[in-house]
């Protein structure tokens, strides 16, 4: 049962990048009710505060680019408010789960940008965060996240309408989830649900966010896999520009931080072979141990959308 505090519960999706965690997140969004999504990737530092490696590379998949006591205050509102503090965009509601890919135009760090632009009418993440998470008023945060496509959904209608309907009906009167669209008395609200997609959320680093997390569902992808991928994405709306990755920043970048930050889950330290089943349940992170490194969306989805089902069920209804 929830906390009598407690106004949201926060299902953490991590796992490296490319590894499908934005369309999953987008996915559940429209499948389950009361639910927003909040993305790391809306607490990056400016540009010119993110590391730079020892190539010359700036480095974007490391801890340091992170503002994390952001990222840390804004879970803690999110708890507490059942409110998510980034606003709604374009995508809160759109019917293709947010995955239609968009062309967009390059822009040079050095020039305005389109993410710029709009924070000259909506506050960044650090403005915000450092302004107004005390009060009660919701902030207002600019999601530069929501301006960035995955890609066409990969998901068939009919798995996706299949879902919604199992959900649904797990939502009726007389069955347990009823209890996430019901107000339990007059003065208070429906248990909202918050998926957070990052890329780093379980490892020593993103320990205090971890530990404000409630459901860790964690996505495995190869080498190969997740070089496809990234390398097939048009670049990255930042909060000063437009960020392309240059040759090999995978291997250079990508990859290596990955590894490091997540080698403590798997056996022997391998991310390519199998999960530490010990460390996963000590930590209460769940992943598909009995799929191989690369699975597909549909099978993903079916396995969140029933994982999430039992452990709302279980631990906060």
């Amino acid at each position: 049962m929830a906390s009598v505090d407690r106004k949201a519960v926060i299902v953490g999706i991590s796992g490296c990048s490319s590894s499908g965690k934005t369309t999953l997140a987008r996915l559940l969004r429209d499948i389950f009710p009361n639910t927003f999504i909040l993305h790391e990737d809306d607490f990056y530092k400016q540009d010119d505060q993110i590391p730079i490696g020892a190539d010359g590379l700036a480095d974007w998949d490391c801890a340091g680019a992170i503002a994390l006591p952001d990222m840390e205050q804004a879970l803690a509102y999110i708890r507490t408010k059942g409110a998510s503090p980034v606003s709604r965009g374009s995508l809160s509601q759109r019917a293709d789960h947010g995955t239609a890919r968009r062309k967009r135009r390059p822009v040079s760090r050095s020039s305005p940008s389109i993410s710029a632009a709009a924070s000259s009418a909506s506050p960044t993440a650090t403005s915000i965060m450092n302004t107004t998470l005390t009060n009660t008023q919701q902030p207002n945060l600019f999601s530069k996240e929501d301006q960035n496509s995955v890609g066409k959904c990969p998901v068939p209608d009919e798995t996706i309408e299949a879902l919604k309907a199992k959900v649904k009906a797990w939502l009726e009167p007389g069955h347990a989830g009823h209890k996430l669209v019901a107000a339990q008395d007059a003065a208070s609200a429906a248990l909202k649900i918050c998926i957070f997609d990052g890329f780093l959320l379980y490892c020593e680093a993103t320990r205090a966010a971890m530990d404000q997390i409630d459901v860790r569902l964690f996505l495995r992808v190869s080498h190969a896999k997740a070089t496809q991928r990234r390398e097939a994405r048009d670049g990255y709306v930042t909060l000063d520009g437009f960020w392309q990755d240059p040759p090999g920043y995978v291997d250079k970048i990508v990859w290596p931080n990955y590894v490091e930050a997540h080698k403590w889950l798997f056996t022997g330290g391998d991310v390519e072979g199998t999960p530490d089943k010990a460390v996963l349940d000590t930590n209460s992170i769940l992943t598909q141990t009995d799929q191989g490194v690369d699975v597909d969306m549909a099978t993903t989805l079916e396995w969140a959308v029933t994982t999430l089902m039992r452990e709302l069920e279980d631990k906060y209804l």
